[in-house]
This record gives structure tokens, C-alpha cells and sequence, in this order.
């Protein structure tokens, strides 16, 4: 039987690749591009989409100069190769350079970058014959409105719809996030093939690593890693930190805030640039390596996740990677990610994260018990979550009906 091909839409990576540091979806895409260029290269073709709304073939020597280029970039290495020249080498060829048309192929969409634009979607199958499965990482945007930018609730369900009219099936990371799609589905009599992987982690081994450029703070101290926005609850750490430093002075524990300044946070923003006793108890940095979020992540008290909703939960993993402790807030999808073995709290409940924190800044047994617990966990590395995302799809290829892209 002929191999399946691999079409594996590289947009994302363009779109950020003048940024300084990455975010969790950018190490997606960039780890299922590695994967492909090492173990499938044969099979493996790259496309994107220019800003205009064009699709094009990126060849792979060129796809793989970028993917080189921001992996060494965003892993904090001094690199001759300038990713943001390869991107506009890159949107000029794409205007004039063919989409490949392979038997069996598979188009592979793994952040959510133009499911806002079907007809681009639409256009890509029709000339390359491909299959469409993308990775679905939440429904946040319609379960939660209230967190996100004006206007993303109607483009997310754009993106729902998008999937439901061309997708021959999907990947979740979650069941938290399949088990909040199966309603769409069955709202447009909808049967797709379904994969369930959870997202990989980067394990690094310590000679793997560039030398850190920042010292850990002298006091002991913990670490909240994620976007600044609503959202992920940096409101409940601060005012508890605002608490802690005023009761305990220079005795209080050190938050170190690692995450860029997302949107509709203003009083988050507030408490961080204007509020006086925070200052020396909270630190903020926007872009770091990740030599130093590894470095300061690995000699943490514990990592702190009060997020309200999330599809997947990766900080917890990586912190589990490097036997970091973690608390967290109380949501199905965090016990599912976490398999129980975090401290589970109410994101609501602000006393019970003071008292956490504060048995977790002395060696106490609360949390010597999670670091025992943690030695149970086994790391889901990339390796693994991509060959069981390309063994779901091939298992499910031909069981998929041909349907006529209209």
C-alpha cells in the first residue's frame, strides 16, 4: 500500500517568527515539524499561507533552514541563520510555488492559524486531494467568553465550523476539550474520527542546555509560567503576595512571573508597574530563554497554575518533567493532565493558596508527599505524542469515506 504524505501547514511558525520566545502552540508546530523532517522526510511536505490569503509549497530544504533557524533562536542559542529573512524569503515563494498533490495525503493543521479562512482550507484540499485533520486545542473562546478579546468567540466558532465542513477527522489533546466538541458534532450529524493525544514535553537533558543568564532569587520562591491575561488568574497570586509581603516583610517568598502581557489585564498590569508593596516580592519577565525558565522552574518551591480553564495544561507537565511540585487549580482537565499527583485548589479560594504556599515555601510534608507522588509520573515526550497523533490518522485513513470538497 502507498505511504501515507504528510502535509504539514507551517503558518504559525512564519506569523511568529520575529518573536524573541515562543508560546506553547509555537512549540507545537515547531515540534511536529521536527518530528517530520527526522522521521518521516521521505513522506513530509510544508505549505503556509501568505497574509493575502494564498496558500502555497514550501520546499523542504527551505522549511527545514527555518525550523532550524527558530529552534536555535527560541532555545536561547546565537544563531548566523535570521528566521525573520527566511520568512520573507518563504510568503514570496509561496505566492508562485505549487501545493504538492501526493497519493494518500494527509494536511496537517496543528495551531488554529486561518480555520477562519475556510476557503483557504478549502482551496488546499481541492488542489492537493489531501485529507484535513487538525488539532483542536480548546473551546475556550465559547465556553468562556468573558476571557478572551472582543470578537474571538464568533472567529472560534468559525473555526468549529471550518473543522465540521472539511476536517475527515481530529485530534484533541483532552478529553475535557472532545468531550466539549461532541455537542457540535452531533448538532450537525458530524461522525469524525476521533484521536486523543495529549500534547508532548520537551525533556532536556542538563548538558543539552545553554548556561543560564540569570541567578535564581535568594529567598525561596515560586513560579507562575503563562500569558498574563485574565484568564490564567495572576490577579489571585498577586493580591495573595500583596498579603504575604505585608504580614511578612522580607520573609515572604519571591513570585517570579514568566509569561508576555496578554490582553484585557488591567488590573493585573496595575498591581504589577504601580503597586508599592510588591515591589522585591514579585518579579516579571516578559521573554526569557528557555535556559533560564528551565533554570528558574527547576529550583522553584513549586509552580503555581490557578487557571480557570485550559485545553491541555502544559506548564504542569513540564513541571512534573523536572520533578518541580505543582499547585494548581481544582479543573477536571488538570487532574486529567496531572493524573492527580498536584495540589489541587479552588481558583476562587485565596486563603487556601496562602496556606499552601507558605507550607510549601518550608520543607514541609505536604509537599514532600507531592515529590514522592511525582516520581510515579511518566513524561510524554514529543517523540511519542507525534508517532501516536500519525499512527491515529493512518489507522483511521481508510476508514474514512471520500467526500467532495465544494
Amino acid at each position: 500500500m502507498t505511504p501515507v504524505s504528510y502535509l504539514l501547514d507551517i503558518s504559525r511558525l512564519l506569523a511568529r517568527a520575529d518573536y524573541a520566545v515562543p508560546t506553547g502552540i509555537d512549540r507545537v508546530e515547531l515540534s511536529y515539524a521536527q518530528y517530520l523532517l527526522t522521521h518521516k522526510r521521505e513522506q513530509s511536505y510544508f505549505c503556509a499561507m501568505h497574509p493575502v490569503g494564498i496558500a502555497g509549497g514550501i520546499p523542504t530544504p527551505l522549511a527545514e533552514e527555518m525550523i532550524e533557524a527558530l529552534a536555535a533562536k527560541w532555545g536561547g542559542s546565537t544563531v548566523s541563520t535570521s528566521a525573520s529573512r527566511l520568512k520573507r524569503k518563504i510568503r514570496r515563494k509561496i505566492l508562485y510555488s505549487p501545493l504538492p498533490k501526493k497519493p494518500r495525503m494527509v494536511h496537517i493543521l496543528v495551531s488554529h492559524h486561518h480555520l477562519t479562512r475556510p476557503r483557504v482550507i478549502r482551496n488546499i484540499l481541492k488542489r492537493t486531494g489531501a485529507k484535513f485533520v487538525p488539532i483542536l486545542h480548546d473551546l475556550i473562546p465559547l465556553e468562556y467568553p468573558e476571557y478572551a478579546r472582543p470578537g474571538e468567540p464568533a472567529r472560534h466558532a468559525v473555526r468549529v465550523q471550518t473543522i465540521l465542513d472539511y476536517a475527515a477527522g481530529i485530534i484533541f489533546p483532552s478529553h475535557a476539550v472532545r468531550d466539549a466538541f461532541m455537542p457540535y458534532m452531533e448538532k450537525h450529524s458530524r461522525q469524525l474520527p476521533i484521536g486523543l493525544v495529549p500534547l508532548g514535553v520537551n525533556v532536556k537533558k542538563e548538558e543539552d542546555l545553554l548556561p543560564p543568564t540569570l541567578a535564581c532569587p535568594l529567598r525561596p520562591y515560586f513560579v507562575c509560567l503563562s500569558t498574563i491575561e485574565p484568564r490564567k488568574n495572576h490577579l489571585l497570586l498577586l493580591q495573595a503576595w500583596r498579603r504575604l509581603a505585608e504580614q511578612l516583610g522580607d520573609r515572604a517568598p519571591v513570585l517570579v512571573v514568566i509569561g508576555k502581557r496578554g490582553w484585557e489585564n488591567e488590573n493585573i498590569i496595575d498591581l504589577l508597574d504601580r503597586c508599592p508593596s510588591l515591589k522585591g516580592h514579585v518579579l516579571e519577565y516578559n521573554e526569557l530563554p528557555d535556559q533560564d525558565v528551565i533554570h528558574l522552574l527547576k529550583n522553584c518551591r513549586a509552580l503555581l497554575f490557578p487557571t480557570f480553564s485550559e485545553g491541555f495544561g502544559l506548564p504542569l507537565a513540564e513541571a512534573f518533567s523536572f520533578d518541580v511540585p505543582v499547585l494548581c487549580s481544582d479543573i477536571p482537565v488538570l487532574r486529567e493532565v496531572g493524573a492527580g499527583i498536584a495540589d489541587y485548589l479552588d481558583p476562587l479560594d485565596g486563603p487556601a493558596w496562602i496556606e499552601a504556599i507558605m507550607d510549601y515555601t518550608d520543607d514541609s510534608k505536604r509537599r514532600r508527599d507531592q515529590i514522592d507522588r511525582i516520581q510515579s509520573w511518566k513524561p510524554f515526550g514529543w517523540e511519542k505524542s507525534i508517532y501516536k497523533t500519525l499512527e491515529s490518522i493512518e489507522n483511521d485513513l481508510r476508514c474514512v469515506d471520500d467526500r467532495e470538497i465544494l
